[in-house]
């Protein structure tokens, strides 16, 4: 493939090779649009195995740093026209590059564009669990960064498992701030946003992520993510300090505190039942929104 041909660099971080990664890469073999190269950015330097020695690879070793700053090593070695960021734990639908190339290619006024990260029909049963409770409105995400929800329209946050940039916009904002992760991907959004640019969510620009399968490991990751959320709604506002990522934390606010309170004062035990209930309902809705979006 010759450089001039080049249209999307795919970036992939990642510490060590992995059977997820070989996932990965099987399908990018299978992208139906074919001008693309794969920029893989471990610790150290790996063996390739020689099935994957036909792909448009370049691999660069960067030591031991956070993923920021190997996607914007992985943007300076590029070639292409547009920026793909996956996560070495998802992998790509098969026209994945092709909707990007249709969206990209026509609309001028475009910068970025992201789509749905979607749980695996064959994940284990605790990682589609995990990966369920992100369907719920009330689970203070946002659903259709976890399914195919129309219609196309702009957005100003989008995660780095499903991004496709312009390169000149990358440059011009200066990449992701590398004294971030996670939340580098928040700050770089609302760096394009700033700077006059924008991003569209884009229902068929779809990736599959596997979850994680463990309590603790789900637990680890969901609580790096609230701990910088929390931090970004003090520096960055602008995207960060919505009622709806609060909304977790506000039921367990008032399941434990309104819960010593019943204690000291009786008084407040039927509005404390009359919270529960609430949640309850709540509980039952979200059940509902999972059901129906696991038929997907």
């Amino acid at each position: 493939m010759k450089h001039e041909s080049i249209v999307f660099s795919i970036i992939i971080p990642f510490k060590s090779w992995s059977s997820n990664l070989g996932e990965c890469l099987e399908h990018i073999q299978k992208q139906t649009f074919r001008r693309y190269e794969v920029i893989l950015l471990p610790d150290k330097e790996i063996n390739l195995p020689e099935v994957y020695l036909g792909l448009p690879i370049s691999t660069y070793s960067t030591g031991e740093v956070n993923p920021s700053l190997k996607r914007c090593l992985g943007a300076e070695k590029s070639k292409g026209q547009y920026l793909a960021f996956i996560d070495d734990d998802a992998y790509p639908q098969s026209d994945w590059l092709e909707v990007g190339w249709n969206i990209l290619s026509n609309h001028n006024d475009i910068s970025a564009i992201g789509g749905p990260a979607i749980t695996p029909k064959n994940d284990p049963f605790w990682g589609r669990v995990f990966g369920a409770i992100f369907l719920s409105n009330f689970s203070g995400g946002f659903k259709e960064r976890y399914l195919p929800t129309p219609p196309r329209r702009m957005v100003d946050d989008w995660p780095t498992v499903n991004l496709m940039v312009r390169k000149e916009a990358f440059d011009k904002v200066g990449g992701f701030s590398t004294e971030f992760w996670p939340g580098e991907d928040t700050k770089f959004c609302l760096d394009l946003i700033i700077n006059g640019f924008n991003i569209f969510y884009i229902p068929e620009l779809v990736v599959f992520h596997h979850r994680r399968s463990r309590f603790r490991k789900h637990m680890r990751q969901v609580g790096n993510y609230g701990y910088h959320r929390g931090i970004f709604s003090k520096q960055f506002p602008q995207t960060s300090r919505r009622f709806v990522y609060f909304i977790p934390t506000l039921f367990t606010l008032f399941f434990i505190v309104g819960g010593g309170l019943t204690l000291i004062y009786p008084e407040i035990k039927p509005i404390y039942k009359g919270g529960m209930l609430i949640y309850g309902l709540s509980l039952l809705i979200s059940l509902k929104d999972i059901l129906k979006q696991e038929s997907w």
